[in-house]
């Protein structure tokens, strides 16, 4: 059995050990990690059956040190056997040799552990299976993964199903296709099955296989038996479990021996590790090789994903270091986010940035509420307010405007795709004006989904209903809500079980026929459309034609009556206060929204693969918020009034690598309508909308424009998407341009009816157009110097000359990352 990562004993340790055990606890380093003074040694599973000869255990040792400093000395463990003739460990792993009992001892830092082994079955055939054996070894060589052989087109003329999602796709694969030269009964070694991974013939994918890999030895096995299939009474796995689930290492440990268990329909269960597929979320804080050995590299979480055929399971494991020079200052809390943030952070060693100026958070608070900057005469009233609460006041002020109810209208507007081809024009103006009183009289984002979800009648009398004119089918109804309200990018399961969560075909079918009987007919006004409730359509299975019930995610299959809108059934789970998504969706999108990335990022991508980076944060938030009636106020106010949400983007020696534990506010790009009503706002030169009132302002726009340059340039989506990730942030060559030389900068600039041609009619002096300038853009007076470098620059230019070199101030200003940015 090849476990490279685990040959980690050598004799001198051996040696070494032997003399410690007469002398004094063994504090031995063994590949890089030193193996401690653990008080107890503990081996896992606590006992051990080996049914029939394929049967094997991976073993666990754990050294405790201290009540929280467990260490994984696996690796570093000496094995011996009561009685070799029963049961061998190799590497680790217990092997069968002959019916009996044993015990195992494992001996590691001057301490053991013992643990009972049972062996039977040994006299009993066992065939490798196809679906639990087969299948198995051809996911671990990476055969059936959608880069190589389980593409659609397959690979070279051979192709097999993704993750072995169609096990009777790949028999015939296997044993018909190719006059039989994939697999030679006859010869399995000359198999090109085989050969072709092992590199022996040429292989466009590499070596996948080496004789040693159990994987081998599975494929191989089971050619020479003949390509058996499986008989009906051949057990399905159910689950998997991964050992340890979850665990927090202190400095000094560095690596974590995962054990997987597969159970099985007829109740047995077996060890899977060696055969189980591992991927690590972040491989820049731990890898996880093919034995399922956890290396460290750095400090940081990573989740492990585990994948055994269909089944998936997660662990989580935390690496902690010593930072040098690390004091945690005990920063103050202001609620529950903050002790749950700083938990993190203390935990990992980070510092969190000090708290922003007042100035900063006025700017910050304004574009997250409201979507636009705050005026002078607004900015001049807060920084001159001495109430030590007046941040919260302020919060509560903007709560409670209709800019705040138009800007956080256009972020549902966006994902919730009111678009005029979709909805015609009439229709996005009434699904707005509906989103719009929602937000404004915040309400419960429960009930707002349920409206949606059940809408029937015209989309004009009943603009909800609108939400079923933008998705026409059940499919796309299936993925829409899908990822919408449960953030779960269930698309991939359209054509074949999810290849990294657990969602299968039959759930996204499942999920469709919810939506099966939503029908539609013209409506008597023009353009107008009815929803209604069919009495007939159901959805299929493509790959197995089965007409699939109504599927509520990890509940099952319901029975709807007759005459019941399965719609209702679907949204009554989905907002049920116990739902495991809802809820965490809902907070989660707020908080990316207000902290520039989500708890989970992207906002709308759950998944056991992508964990959160807080997970307490994260429970707490959404138990909050349903305690708080779904109020997406609640919830905005919560954060924002958190020491984390006012945290200063500046960075100190100890947080400035981190991007997602938010020590520190994250710096993000204006939007592109953001962009464009602050360009108006500073120049006090509108932007006219086709249409619309001069004076309309961006986000208030009930259908982004398909003609309007810069907002397609920084990013406005067009609404086609039901995904924040339409929206662009990226910036680009095209966009520096706009901004250096392009028409809108320049025009609202020197626009006779502008802020700066405005206030030389006024008679202003220099300096208090400079400074109205710096307070319009930046939410601030100018620092001395800057304000010395403006005067200097406009110098004792007189008229035209005077204005221009004002405009460039002006210009100097709009082009500057402290206008650009959001901080």
């Amino acid at each position: 059995m090849r476990l490279p990562e685990q040959k980690l004993r050598f004799p001198s340790l051996i040696m070494c050990c032997g003399m410690a055990l007469l002398l004094a606890p063994c504090h031995v380093a063994w590949g890089g990690q030193e193996i401690g003074n653990p008080s107890q040694l503990v081996m896992e599973p606590a006992q051990v059956q080996l049914n029939g000869t394929r049967a094997t255990q991976q073993l666990q040792v754990s050294g405790i040190l201290s009540e929280n400093n467990v260490r994984d000395l696996t690796g570093a463990a000496e094995f011996t056997s009561s009685d070799e003739a029963i049961v061998k460990v190799v590497d680790g792993v217990a092997l069968p040799v002959a019916n009996g009992t044993a015990e195992i001892t494992a001996t590691a830092g001057g301490q053991t552990a013992k643990i009972a082994v049972t062996v039977a079955g040994m006299e009993t055939p066992t065939p490798v299976s196809f679906k639990n054996g087969t299948i198995a070894a051809l996911s671990k060589a990476g055969c059936n993964m959608g880069a190589c052989h389980g593409s659609p087109s397959g690979k070279a003329g051979f192709r097999l199903s993704l993750r072995g999602y169609d096990p009777a796709l790949d028999i015939v694969t296997l044993r018909t296709e190719f006059f039989g030269r994939r697999t030679n009964a006859m010869a399995p070694e000359e198999s090109l099955i085989l050969t072709k991974p092992l590199m022996q013939v040429a292989h466009g994918g590499g070596r996948r296989l080496h004789k040693t890999d159990p994987g081998y030895k599975i494929l191989r096995d089971w050619i020479g038996e003949g390509l058996r299939l499986d008989a009906e009474s051949v057990p399905d796995v159910v689950k998997v479990e991964v050992f340890p689930s979850k665990r927090v290492f202190q400095p000094g440990s560095d690596r974590q021996q995962l054990r997987v268990d597969a159970h099985f329909s007829d109740g047995t269960v077996r060890d899977v590790t060696a055969i189980a597929v591992y991927s690590s979320s972040n491989e820049s804080v731990a890898t996880v090789g093919d034995a399922g050995l956890v290396s460290k590299h750095t400090r940081g979480e990573s989740a492990v994903l585990v994948r055994y055929l269909d089944k998936m399971e997660t662990s989580y494991i935390t690496f902690l270091d010593d930072v040098e020079g690390f004091a945690w200052n005990n920063p103050p809390e202001n609620n529950f986010v903050d002790s749950l943030v700083f938990a993190k952070l203390n935990q990992l060693q980070i510092l969190p940035s000090e708290l922003c100026s007042d100035e900063e958070f006025l700017r910050r608070a304004y574009l997250d509420t409201t979507g636009r900057l705050p005026t002078i005469e607004e900015s001049q009233a807060f920084l001159s307010r001495s109430e030590e609460n007046k941040r919260a006041l302020l919060i509560d002020h903007l709560l409670d405007t209709d800019d705040f109810a138009s800007y956080w209208t256009l972020k549902w507007g966006d994902i919730l795709r009111s678009n005029s081809k979709k909805l015609n024009a009439k229709g996005v103006h009434k699904f707005r004006r509906w989103i719009y009183d929602a937000v404004r009289t915040d309400k419960p984002i429960d009930q707002f989904t349920r409206e949606l979800l059940t809408a029937q009648g015209s989309v004009f009398e009943n603009p909800p209903a609108n939400y079923w004119r933008a998705s026409r089918d059940p499919l796309d109804a299936t993925e829409t809500t899908a990822q919408l309200f449960l953030g779960i990018r269930i698309q991939c399961a359209k054509c074949h079980n999810h290849p990294f969560e657990k969602w299968t075909q039959d759930n996204y079918y499942g999920i469709g026929a919810v939506f099966a009987r939503v029908g539609r007919k013209t409506g008597f006004e023009k353009d107008d459309e009815i929803i209604f409730v069919s009495n007939s359509g159901e959805v299929k299975q493509p790959r197995t034609g089965q007409t699939m019930k109504p599927h509520l995610l990890l509940k099952g299959d319901v029975d709807v009556p007759e005459g019941q809108d399965r719609r209702e059934v679907f949204a009554e789970w989905l907002t049920a206060a116990d739902n495991p998504f809802f809820a965490k969706v809902a907070v989660n999108r707020i908080w990316g929204h207000l902290m520039g990335r989500g708890i989970v990022e992207p906002v709308d991508d759950f998944r056991d693969s992508n964990p959160p980076s807080n997970a307490p944060l994260l429970d707490k938030l959404a138990e909050d918020f349903i305690a708080n009636n779904y109020s997406r106020k609640w919830a905005i106010r919560t954060i924002m009034n958190s020491r984390t949400y006012q945290l200063s983007s500046r960075k100190n020696d100890f947080n400035d690598t981190d991007e997602i534990y938010n020590s520190h506010a994250g710096t993000r790009m204006l939007s592109a309508e953001q962009l464009l009503d602050a360009i108006c706002q500073v120049t006090s030169v509108p932007e006219n909308f086709k249409g619309l009132p001069v004076g309309f302002r961006a986000v208030e726009l009930p259908d982004p424009p398909t003609d309007h340059y810069f907002l397609k340039i920084f990013g406005q989506p067009q609404r086609e998407m039901a995904c924040a990730c339409e929206r662009s942030n990226e910036s680009n060559l095209s966009q520096a341009l706009q901004m250096i030389n392009g028409p809108v900068v320049h025009n609202k600039l020197r626009d006779d009816k502008g802020r700066i041609a405005a206030a030389i009619a006024a008679g202003k002096d220099n300096a208090t157009i400079i400074t109205e300038l710096y307070l319009a853009a930046l939410s601030r007076q100018p620092a001395e110097e800057e304000l010395a470098a403006a005067i200097k620059h406009v110098g004792e230019t007189k008229d035209k000359e005077r204005r221009m070199t004002l405009e460039d101030v002006g210009w100097a200003l709009l082009n500057s990352k402290e206008f650009l940015f959001q901080h």
